[in-house]
């Protein structure tokens, strides 16, 4: 089991300090970047904001008018120089001041639900107090790690299923999205990192999941369980071609209802006998009973199973 964390999760601090006037949502609602949460009382800021513009603006008049009387050479170019440096200087307080103003209004940095509130208006909130946080809850993050037998068949978007111990009978899947570089040397597992889409906002961090990932199997020919026998070096097939019977050795990896899952060298559409193989040996000429095509096709290998006599 693994506890999901969010895709995007940050808390909201006060830029500067500052009573707290207004609240312009409530938990559990969902806002959009840049969504006005909160506002700060404002009141000196606006005052310093328009001091700032009206000196911005006479500052903009000055450098205007000794730009018109230094063409004319009325006045020298050290005084043209003030003017433009004051100007500048007046800019720079005007964007100080706007600055000031804009702090005191709180923004939703990113797109998601409204946490609980740790202020309420009219308290005083010192700077850097976390005021709400805010999750983007339209997906979830899951770190989980696979054996090192599996990391050179794991790459990013590959399909993973999960399912909450909290919500029984429900099944969530997506896509892997990271994958570590590296090996733990510890416990020889390599982590993977999954997004799973949560449109309903069902699952949520912390939770516990059970994670599902599937890899593709080997693939094995499969005989019928009467087409082998044993010897000393072990269990093999008698594989009919070009008339004669030809020993194959065939190592038994799994044994299931409806044939034998063996290692050999075997290929679809080869005939493996089944009856009179007691009396076979290598070479021997082989009459066919039923012929190779009418035998049956294992799902598992395609190899087709013939009924042959000798």
């Amino acid at each position: 089991s693994r506890s999901p964390a969010l895709r995007s999760s940050c808390s909201v601090m006060a830029a500067s300090a500052g009573t707290l006037a207004e609240v312009a949502v409530r938990p559990g609602d969902l806002t959009k970047a840049g969504d006005v949460i909160a506002r700060f009382d404002a009141a000196a800021e606006q005052i310093e904001y328009q001091r700032a513009v009206l000196a911005a603006e006479d500052a903009a008049a000055s450098l205007r008018r000794t730009q018109g009387l230094a063409s004319s050479n009325v006045v020298a170019g050290t005084a043209l120089a003030a003017a433009e440096l004051a100007n500048a200087n007046a800019q720079l307080a005007l964007r100080n001041a706007e600055l000031a103003l804009e702090r005191r209004t709180i923004k939703s940095p990113i797109a998601g639900s409204v946490g609980l509130f740790r202020v309420t208006p009219g308290n005083y909130v010192g700077a850097q107090t976390a005021i709400t946080t805010i999750d983007d809850t339209s997906a979830i993050l899951v770190d989980f790690w696979v054996p090192e037998r599996y990391a050179a068949q794991v790459r990013p978007g590959m399909e993973v299923s999960v399912s909450a111990v909290a919500l029984p009978g429900r099944s969530f899947t997506g896509d892997i999205s990271v994958v570590d570089n590296r090996i733990d040397p510890a416990s020889r597992t390599l982590q993977v990192r999954a997004e799973i889409p949560n449109p309903d906002n069902v699952l949520q961090a912390g939770m516990s999941l059970t994670v599902s990932l599937d890899f593709p199997g080997e693939a094995y020919p499969a005989v019928n369980p009467l087409s082998i026998l044993w010897s000393a070096e072990g269990s093999y097939v008698w594989k009919y071609e070009d008339g004669n019977a030809t020993r194959v050795m065939a190592e038994i990896i799994q044994r299931n209802s409806d044939g034998v899952l063996v290692r050999a060298d075997l290929q679809p559409g080869d005939a493996i006998i089944t009856e009179g193989i007691l009396q076979l040996s290598e070479g021997t000429p082989v009459r066919v009973l039923e012929g190779p095509g009418a035998g049956n096709t294992s799902e598992a290998s395609s190899d087709r199973q013939g009924n042959s006599g000798s």
